[in-house]
């Protein structure tokens, strides 16, 4: 009798899902998409996406003059947005060999301390929120408006603030806006405490957080990561500790860092960088006191734009005016790079000047476009709820992601 032989059926196939998270959803935090393949409520594999608000940053910073691109910069990390101005306009005085004031440089300091509290108050609270803690989001929001009064009492605008000028500041901080910066360093950290109570050793928080997103301290680096991402991995990085600008190398203040790059590393991480803000400004504030009032520009008519009652009244004020706006101003050729500690990371500014008046190349150095390739790998076997976690504790700001 002849025997049959049959060949067994393959094995099932493990059946997947595709889920696409973004652009358009609110837990995304903005305009860009992920390609998850799930299974069940775990994610296999995932794909971001980017260029839906694509604005093309850096060619549009090739064709206008160089005190035009301050407004271009707010658009990266509209979180922070007077770190990306102050920033800029350091590159800028870098190539033209520019010496600014002490004052000018703790002034700055202010500034940019104030917007990396708001920064990071904006990310700790969406993290609360993603857990289901709506409480502390809306409670500290409130202070952010106190900074963003603030920024429009120095320059009228209040997210976008296009604050300061190449070589300082329009004007100087008059005795009423610095007793109101000191008032707002003296009531919010008693707010701020008080938002860390309800999140820090809070169990539901914890459990959701800890543990969450990890990323280790090599891993991070071969990425690129730096900021409190990084710092949260235990690597303590800070451009303003390894390349000080701004004076930075006269305050005190400590590097926090983590242990195991998890959404709760990164919480505390900046939670505390807040602290050391805090800190940050009351040095700088303490050190204008003792200073002389009037400094808040470098002496450098031919590329500082002059005060506007000097235009209408003085005669050299117009004529710098009018050479500096109609770009008659010869800019040195050169090639330099800068870097500040953004409120994600280093933001670094690579200029090329061909000695024209708008930039022959520039490039900006955005941090959230390089941890956010990360991502896939950070959220990988994770449950889907633990990825919007991860996004909002990485804080990534699509602004930065398309420039």
């Amino acid at each position: 009798m002849e025997t049959l032989i049959t060949t067994p059926p393959p094995p099932e196939e493990k059946e997947y899902n595709i889920l696409n998270l973004g652009p358009t959803h609110p837990a995304t935090h903005g305009i860009f998409q992920n390609v998850l393949k799930m299974d069940g409520e775990y994610i296999v594999e995932g794909e971001p996406t980017i260029g839906y608000i694509h604005r093309a940053f850096e060619k549009l910073a090739e064709h206008r003059p160089y005190y035009q691109v301050t407004p271009i910069t707010d658009r990266l990390n509209y979180c922070s947005s007077p770190i990306n101005n102050l920033g800029w306009h350091m590159t800028v005085e870098k190539l033209l060999g520019v010496k600014t004031p002490k004052r000018v440089d703790y002034l700055r300091v202010i500034i940019m301390e104030l917007a990396r509290i708001t920064d990071h108050l904006i990310c700790n609270s969406v993290i609360g929120v993603d857990t289901g803690a709506l409480t502390g989001f809306v409670y500290v929001f409130q202070q952010r408006e106190h900074v963003y009064e603030i920024y429009e009492e120095i320059c009228g605008s209040r997210l976008t603030t296009n604050i300061g000028r190449i070589g300082g500041f329009e004007r100087d901080f008059d005795d009423n806006l610095l007793a109101r910066i000191r008032k707002f360093i003296t009531e919010f950290p008693a707010v701020w405490k008080e938002f860390e109570s309800l999140l820090m050793r809070n169990r539901i928080f914890m459990d959701r957080t800890i543990g969450v997103g990890g990323i280790s301290a090599e891993r991070a680096l071969s990425y690129g990561f730096t900021g409190p991402n990084l710092r949260a991995a235990g690597v303590d990085y800070d451009v303003r500790v390894m390349e000080p600008y701004s004076s930075y190398e006269d305050f005190n203040f400590d590097i926090p860092i983590g242990q195991s790059g998890d959404v709760y590393d990164r919480f505390c991480v900046r939670g505390e960088e807040v602290w050391q803000s805090l800190s940050i400004i009351q040095q700088a504030l303490d050190k204008l006191e003792k200073m002389p009032k009037g400094e808040y520009y470098a002496p450098v008519p031919e590329f500082y734009l002059p005060p506007k009652q000097d235009v209408y009244t003085k005669m050299e004020a117009l004529i710098w005016h009018f050479k500096i706006v109609m770009g008659e101003v010869e800019v040195p050729k050169g090639e330099v790079y800068h870097a500040v500690e953004g409120g994600n990371g280093e933001l670094g500014f690579y200029l090329i000047s061909d000695g024209g008046r708008q930039p022959y190349r520039l490039h900006f150095r955005r941090p959230c476009f390089i941890y956010y390739q990360a991502f896939p790998e950070m959220i990988r076997g994770t449950m889907l709820s633990d990825a919007i976690l991860t996004m909002s504790s990485m804080n990534v700001i699509a602004g930065e992601l398309d420039a």
